[in-house]
């Protein structure tokens, strides 16, 4: 479909445009800036546009793993209609349930199929192609490989199935045993990182305010070291901290989806989150350290 024919793409394309030049102009009346004002333009476009691949990525995924852990259950319900004396296409037909969206409809167009004369091997090929899931297509591989060598139908499903489950429940504990890795990687992101980068930029901030009233001596002693003029603006170590932050947060994330789920993608649902708490401290250690300080320095 073309992108001109996509009313939703042109919907999304038109509220991105809208938002980006609100942003935009926004900063530009705030900093006075024409070169600001486009800079926030870009930067607002291409945020927007991640956000949009990654969400659309995100629902993706999202779908093959709802997917995956219907599966085991369709196999066993398919034996078990099998078992029960229903052809094969109307065991199929018959598994296809609601509580297995999105592969009940996956299901339905495996049995119909079947029903116009397509022999199962290939049509659950197809089926896992389609699904996008290795997983899947690993399972059916195994059946179609059982039933090619002359196995039963109905125990094939029910054996594999039951495997299924098992690695489930295999994965879910490994999961729980690297709670403590995952527990120190959550609060290192969330609260080690922020806290170290506001206390950063504080001591930036009151090491120049008291480096500019330290009046100019000239001397002829030779000193280990000198006092002079920090040239480093303090708005640039606070822009470089929420940089830095937001990177090690999108790392941190992936890692812990890794961790907890042994894939990467797994952690794409925690970059928002992790990043706004993230951010939040951040500012809020710097807001209770400058309140501190100002009691003592002109900060």
């Amino acid at each position: 479909m073309k992108f001109s024919e996509n009313p939703s793409k042109r919907k999304e394309l038109i509220i991105k445009l809208v938002v980006s030049l609100v942003i935009a102009a926004a900063a530009g009346t705030i900093k006075r800036s024409i070169f600001a004002s486009v800079l926030w333009f870009i930067g607002t476009i291409i945020i927007l546009s991640v956000y949009s691949i990654m969400k659309v990525k995100l629902e993706k995924y999202n779908r093959i793993k709802k997917m995956e852990n219907a599966f085991p259950d369709f196999l066993q319900l398919m034996a078990s209609n099998l078992r029960a004396g229903m052809p094969t296409d109307h065991a199929l037909l018959m598994s296809a349930r609601k509580e297995f969206d999105p592969l009940d409809k996956e299901i339905i167009k495996l049995g119909k199929e079947l029903m116009t004369g397509r022999d199962i091997e290939s049509a659950m090929f197809d089926m896992g192609q389609r699904s996008h899931s290795q997983k899947i297509q690993k399972t059916i591989n195994l059946i179609v490989s059982g039933l090619k060598s002359g196995g039963n139908i109905a125990v094939l499903l029910e054996e594999t199935a039951s495997n299924a489950r098992e690695r489930y429940f295999v994965q879910k504990k490994a999961a729980s045993n690297v709670l403590m890795y995952v527990i120190f990687v959550f609060a290192a992101i969330t609260v080690g990182a922020p806290g170290l980068f506001g206390l950063s930029t504080v001591l930036v901030e009151v090491l120049t305010n008291v480096l500019s009233t330290i009046p100019e001596v000239q001397t002829s002693a030779s000193l280990p070291f000198t006092l002079s003029r920090i040239e480093i603006s303090s708005s640039f170590i606070i822009y470089f901290s929420m940089a830095f932050l937001i990177a090690i947060d999108i790392i941190g994330s992936l890692v812990l989806g890794l961790v907890t789920k042994g894939e990467e993608k797994e952690g794409a649902k925690y970059i928002l989150p992790v990043v706004s708490v993230s951010l939040g401290i951040f500012f809020a250690v710097r807001f209770i350290l400058l309140k501190y300080f100002a009691e003592f320095f002109n900060v």
